[in-house]
Parts: structure tokens; C-alpha cells; sequence
């Protein structure tokens, strides 16, 4: 047997690994977001709008690393649910201006308890979770913090 073969296993490939590693990780928000009624990609959007809002479509799809198209459902079910605006900017009507209500701030709140029911529930604390995530910059196309 080629000693080459080895790596064209499926348990020896990075890509399958980061893909399961994923998808493992987003079933375990699922649970912790339904109470807020957020899915998983809501809260990354939701995420990034507690850290700056308002935002312009194309600067939160570029924070997230989603085209916009993807994006602009996401947005367009989070205004329904009354936690985000939509406004055109007044400067220039062709950007789109994402913000958040009052709900979408007061949202934050019960978010603070997502990070640490995610560690209880991996099992990890904090510098742990860092040293993962900081592990993941490469793949990610953004430096680590």
C-alpha cells in the first residue's frame, strides 16, 4: 500500500473535520437561541449590530463574510420580528441601513447567557474557547483578535 494512500483517508482530511466541527457546533446554539428566538445565522447578524448599528448591508455582509444576497433575507425576517430597521441612508438612497429598535437592543440582555451556556456545554471555559477560535484564523480569512 502507498504510504500516500494514509492521507486520503476521510478521518485524516482538515476539510471534513472543520465542516463536522461546525455543523456540531451550530446544533449546539440551536437549543440555546430558540428561547430568543433566533436561529444561528440571526444571531451572528444580531451579533455584529450590538457591537455597531446601524450598519449598511454591505458593511454587516462584509463583518460576517456572507454576500449580501444572503444576507438580506436574514435582515429582512429580523425587521418582521421587529428586532432591526431598514432605513436607505439619507446621503445616499442606494445603501441600505440596517439598525436596531428598541427590541433588538433589549435582546442583548438576554443574550449575555449564550456564551456560557455554549462553554457549559462544550466543557470549556473562556481562554479555552479563545485558543480554539484564535487556532481557526487561518481558515477563517481574518487575523485572529
Amino acid at each position: 500500500m502507498d504510504p500516500r494512500d494514509e492521507l486520503l483517508r476521510l478521518e485524516n482530511q482538515l476539510c471534513f473535520a472543520i465542516v463536522t466541527a461546525a455543523r456540531n457546533v451550530v446544533s449546539i446554539y440551536r437549543p440555546i437561541l430558540e428561547p430568543l428566538g433566533l436561529t444561528h445565522p440571526q444571531y451572528l447578524v444580531m451579533l455584529a449590530l450590538w457591537e455597531s448599528a446601524p450598519r449598511s448591508l454591505g458593511e454587516l455582509a462584509e463583518e460576517l463574510a456572507m454576500e449580501p444576497a444572503t444576507l438580506s433575507p436574514l435582515v429582512k425576517r429580523l425587521e418582521a420580528q421587529g428586532r432591526v430597521t431598514r432605513t436607505r441612508r439619507a446621503a445616499d438612497e442606494r445603501v441600505l441601513e440596517i439598525g436596531l429598535t428598541d427590541d433588538g437592543r433589549a435582546l442583548r440582555t438576554q443574550a449575555l447567557s449564550v456564551p456560557e451556556q455554549v462553554m457549559a456545554h462544550v466543557g470549556m471555559d473562556a481562554a479555552q474557547l479563545a485558543a480554539v477560535r484564535d487556532g481557526l484564523a487561518p481558515f477563517a480569512g481574518r487575523r485572529s483578535p
